[in-house]
């Protein structure tokens, strides 16, 4: 009879998660995996197969937990309070490995060599401008935006303007909270 884990294999993801989002994918070695996460080499890949394997799994555990947060957001604020606060929580998340969105870094890295993470992190976006664009649709039917306004195009130009602001929290001498101001504040104009 196999022996039962002696870890937490959703908290292990959480730290692969965070090695990841800071370092990408071409930054984080094995070595790097089983130090943070205080595994020998056989116990890695018996627990996760692959580094590949790790991999989208800490990009989905990114992409789902962002999910959510937006989701329990606009439950207790409402889909524009939601959209309009939200810029603010992304140059305001201190604990976060790094400002800069997960999937667009991984997108970014890897995509030129036609990585199939690249496509797992482009599918996440699609999912999280999905999102986005129900929260514009809601937005509309409560008549707090224009109905003239299609959300697709919205939502597009909204997660634009998020990854740009997350791009933008990174940098030295740029005042990212002023941004996530601007762009929570030009949804009052539509």
């Amino acid at each position: 009879m196999p022996r039962k884990p002696n870890y937490d294999r959703d908290e292990l993801i959480e730290r692969a998660r965070d090695l990841f989002w800071k370092r990408g994918w071409a930054g984080t070695s094995l070595k790097d995996l089983e130090a943070v996460l205080q595994m020998k080499p056989g116990s890695f890949y018996a627990a996760f197969g692959s580094k590949e394997a790790l991999f989208a799994l800490a990009l989905e555990k990114y992409a789902t937990d962002g999910r959510e947060r937006l989701t329990t957001l606009a439950q207790k604020q409402g889909p524009i309070k939601a959209l309009q606060r939200f810029p603010k929580m992304v140059v305001e998340s201190d604990g976060a490995p790094a400002k800069a969105c997960m999937l667009s870094k991984t997108l970014l890295e890897l995509h030129a060599h036609n990585h199939p993470l690249a496509h797992d992190a482009n599918l996440h976006l699609l999912k999280v401008e999905a999102q986005f664009e129900e929260l514009f649709q809601q937005a509309q039917s409560a008549g707090d935006i224009d109905c003239s306004h299609d959300p697709k195009v919205l939502a597009r130009r909204y997660q634009s303007d998020l990854l740009g602001l997350r791009v933008s929290a990174e940098r030295e001498g740029v005042d990212a909270h002023a941004i996530a101001t601007e762009i929570a504040s030009g949804l009052n104009r539509l």
